[in-house]
């Protein structure tokens, strides 16, 4: 039975260290109230937001702070487990940024974006075990970073460890739509060009290299999106405006579409235009966090829907955005009409996830006339997905609705998005005894 520590930092937004046990002899169930799931628990979790003057540190400053949270989990962990100084704790790492990686023990961090201010390359490892070390008092044991991975690979690893394999569905891919967005998956390496492939892969006897299949995080929304995204009129002038506005202009157009980080701002940018433009009337009226860059939130609009069990859309107006002019008031219309802004953003955001999915899924070679897989399952998670609107159900809809277009109705496999919540801690974990084998050979 092993205990690993786990430490994703989840799409930009929280920081999540818990203990994950692996148990190669039990059995998977619940009980009290922690999760086990083939053979595996998650024990003494705790999760902190990352908050706006965290994401403006230093990169000293800011690892440090993630030192002083791990340092936190492992002080109860020490006492719960009664694990000593000389008890060396392997830890899986789950990053939501784009990383080069060597090893799955190394990584050298790219630019973070998601208005981080770190923004040059460096050693992840390096840099959670020094922040670590500040906290560390001599009661405890120190940590080993034994695997890193990208929080979309380590999505996909759970899913593929839980998903119940039988022979006509398989586990194809994991998918991140939360503050961020990105999908994971398995390509043959003859289908990467040269430059993305690793430097060395380890095949069974008599297999092709070309054959093997490696997990691949797709990075889909880092530049080179937004050409296809243009030539398909997908890209209007608020998203240009959003762009331009951004820490990075073109770093990553596609999430800027798709993800919770910017749908609020993006709602915010149209609304304005609107009310300016559509209906003639002064915007200097408008309460002053309509004025300010994300004073409108995503998690705002994700509930704004005229059958809402609480309150109506109107009252919720005025109470997250009370009039500050005598000019002004809420009206029905300019609630439904921020309704609609917002629904048309979520279709939109749907079709262009649902599209990327299928594309992916097809360059895997998942997706032929004459698979014997019939359903193919994208575990999926994150809170834009899971609560914007319609967002999950309409990705859904478009999905089999391209795949029916395809195949006149006849699809041959269908596309199935299956929950996979909590991926990158549970991801994290798997990793660690994987990783250990590696090493040690």
């Amino acid at each position: 039975m092993l205990k690993a520590l786990a430490d994703p930092l989840s799409g930009g937004s929280n920081l999540r260290v818990g203990f994950v046990e692996l148990d190669p002899h039990g059995s998977g169930c619940e009980a009290n109230g922690v999760e086990q799931s083939h053979h595996l628990s998650r024990l003494l979790e705790q999760s902190w937001p990352i908050h706006e003057h965290l994401k403006n540190e230093n990169s000293e400053s800011l690892f440090s702070w993630i030192g002083d949270c791990v340092a936190q989990v492992v002080r109860r962990g020490s006492e719960a487990f009664e694990l000593t100084p000389d008890d060396e704790l392997p830890m899986g790492v789950t990053f939501s940024f784009p990383m080069q990686q060597k090893s799955l023990a190394e990584a050298i961090l790219m630019p973070m974006g998601k208005g981080f201010a770190v923004t040059s390359d460096l050693d992840l490892a390096g840099h959670l075990a020094a922040g670590y070390e500040k906290h560390r008092t001599s009661d405890m044991p120190p940590i080993r970073i034994a695997a890193i991975a990208n929080d979309a690979v380590a999505t996909l690893v759970s899913f593929v460890y839980r998903f119940p394999a039988e022979s006509h569905q398989k586990a194809a891919m994991g998918l991140i739509v939360g503050t961020g967005c990105n999908a994971t998956l398995p390509l043959r390496l003859s289908t990467l060009h040269e430059s993305k492939r690793p430097a060395s892969i380890s095949v069974l006897p008599g297999q092709e290299a070309a054959d093997v299949k490696i997990a691949v995080n797709t990075e889909w929304s880092i530049r080179g999106s937004a050409p296809p995204l243009r030539k398909l009129g997908l890209i209007t002038r608020w998203d240009t405006e959003l762009d331009e506005a951004g820490e990075v202009p073109g770093f990553q157009p596609l999430e800027y579409m798709t993800a919770g980080r910017y749908l609020g701002e993006l709602a915010r940018l149209i609304f304005v235009d609107y009310y300016q433009t559509g209906l003639g009337l002064p915007v200097d009226a408008l309460p002053s966090r309509l004025h300010q860059r994300f004073g409108l939130s995503t998690t705002f609009i994700s509930h704004l829907h005229p059958d809402s069990p609480n309150s109506s859309m109107l009252s919720q107006l005025e109470r997250e955005f009370p009039a500050e002019d005598t000019s002004f008031c809420w009206t029905l219309d300019l609630a439904d009409s921020l309704y609609r802004i917002a629904k048309a953003i979520e279709v939109r955001a749907a079709g262009i996830i649902a599209a990327s999915t299928v594309g992916l899924l097809r360059c895997a070679e998942e997706i032929q006339p004459d698979s014997s897989t019939t359903e193919l399952a994208v575990g999926y998670t994150g809170g834009c997905i899971q609560h914007f609107q319609n967002y999950l159900v309409d990705t859904q809809r478009f999905i089999d609705g391209m795949l029916d277009l395809d195949f006149g109705g006849r699809a041959p496999v269908r596309v199935v998005l299956t929950p996979c919540h909590d991926g990158g801690i549970t991801g994290a974990g798997i990793l660690v005894p994987a990783a250990l084998a590696s090493q040690s050979t």
